[in-house]
């Protein structure tokens, strides 16, 4: 059989298909390609015709090259089908994510032809599950009056309104607050309300990544960038396409990093890490914060271009327990949203009282870990004082305001303190002084790092 005869057989029928299409030489040159391999990868048939089929950049390929006895390709050497989940490289430089099925063509006399491969985009199954976890977490947080938040007081108010303005714009957005009062929850009203709601959300928590890490996590990497790096690797600007990307803990941002972002801002491109392909960027950025970034500034910790260039619309959420007219609202809604709790009595006077006496130092992420607890003590009838953790019956005077007297002077200056009580009370376990301020464990490794303390000592 002749390639006219190839030709003459298939040039029209696979037109008609939505997956890519191509033929391949036994030399590894492609003879024909279809019209959806165009559209998904960009290139023209003068681009790819005659050429070797590694011009698509498909790091499964490249794997199977490096990893056989010097045959450049494993279809024609072991001449057998195979289906793989690859990236190939669209003609702009992006990364297409597919999954790519071939299979030898050969004659009635087992003579090899060439090969055939099928390659179906999968990248919207991609977008549709950053979809799904985006709607899982939501419903995660409950169903709130305000995009999961819950408060009628004067103080959300305030946030509420300027949540929705925010959205509307395309600036870069920066919350600030403690931990526990729902940062990733306004990074996420933001996406809802504005008009990027239908592309994607992709957040990263910058907190225990080290340089290199984050910068792969960021950009991307190709194959061989780095020791480990066996595979293309999106970075999570190419991830939020057209959407927003929320960037946690961004003081935590080590100051080679944040050159590189205030260059993304600047250019609104970026390279892979391995590469100097330039991409656009189109995603709207939100950042946050519970460190006082001009404080950092200061200290020659963060980069003041940088903090200019983020905050841009500055949001702070205020803590629990300067907005406790909220706490029997946000009691009620972790009650009827707890399946245990859930059509059982609620908490007594005395409970409340020793609740609104409570300074809440892990705020709303606390309050829900506290009535987790009552769940566990609890048997029938209302929730007692006795219900509650012992330490919430203490009843502690507030050392600071962490309210900030202009947007620019963000201070939180009982961290250090709340964290030392809390390993006290936990003898050290930092699994439960993590729950007891209702943050994570990591991030109680990274305050005692910061502020040199060892198992609920300070160090001098």
């Amino acid at each position: 059989m002749t390639e006219n005869k190839i030709n003459l057989y298939l040039r029209e029928v696979v037109n008609t298909m939505n997956d890519g299409l191509l033929i391949v030489r036994p030399d590894g040159s492609i003879l024909l390609v279809n019209d959806a391999l165009l559209r998904m990868t960009g290139f023209s048939k003068e681009d790819l015709i005659n050429q070797p089929c590694s011009v698509l950049g498909c790091d499964a390929c490249r794997i199977v090259r490096e990893q056989s006895a010097g045959h450049w390709c494993g279809i024609f050497e072991k001449k057998i089908k195979n289906s793989k989940n690859c990236h190939i490289t669209r003609k702009d430089g992006s990364y297409l994510h597919v999954i790519k099925n071939a299979s030898l063509l050969q004659d009635e006399n087992g003579n090899t032809l060439g090969a055939v491969e099928t390659l179906t985009d999968i990248s919207e199954l991609d977008r549709k599950e950053l979809k799904i976890q985006e709607l899982s977490h939501r419903i995660s947080q409950g169903d709130g009056n305000f995009c999961g938040f819950v408060g009628n007081s004067h103080a959300m108010h305030r946030v509420y309104e300027l949540l929705e303005k925010a959205a509307r714009s395309d600036a870069p957005v920066i919350i600030y607050g403690e931990s526990g009062t729902g940062k990733e929850l306004a990074a996420q009203a933001i996406h809802q309300l504005g008009p990027r709601s239908e592309k994607p959300f992709v957040q990263l928590n910058c907190a225990a990544l080290n340089e290199s890490l984050l910068e792969s996590e960021l950009f991307g990497h190709v194959k061989g960038a780095f020791t480990g790096a066996v595979r293309h690797r999106k970075g999570r600007f190419e991830e939020a396409a057209d959407g927003d990307l929320f960037l946690d803990e961004i003081g935590d941002v080590p100051l080679p990093i944040q050159i590189k972002l205030l260059r993304v801002l600047e250019t609104r491109s970026f390279e892979r890490v391995g590469e100097n392909i330039p991409l656009s960027m189109n995603a709207r950025l939100i950042t946050a914060t519970n460190q006082n970034l001009n404080r950092l500034v200061a200290e020659n910790k963060f980069r003041e271009d940088f903090f200019f260039r983020i905050n841009v619309i500055p949001v702070y959420l205020p803590p629990l327990r300067e907005r406790k007219e909220d706490l029997p609202l946000l009691v009620d809604h972790f009650i009827r949203n707890n399946r245990h709790l859930a059509g059982n009595e609620g908490p007594t006077p005395e409970t409340m009282k020793r609740l609104s006496s409570y300074n809440w130092p892990g705020n709303v992420r606390e309050l829900k870990s506290t009535l987790e607890y009552v769940v566990v003590v609890k048997d029938k009838g209302p929730i007692l004082p006795e219900h509650l953790p012992p330490h919430i019956g203490e009843t502690q005077p507030v050392t600071c305001q962490c309210q900030p007297e202009t947007p620019q002077s963000y201070e939180i200056t009982d961290e250090k303190q709340m964290l030392i009580k809390a390993l006290h009370l936990a003898e050290g376990n930092k699994s439960r002084a993590a729950k007891i301020l209702g943050v994570s464990r990591g991030t109680i490794h990274n305050r005692m790092h910061k502020y040199s303390i060892k198992y609920g000592v300070q160090t001098p």
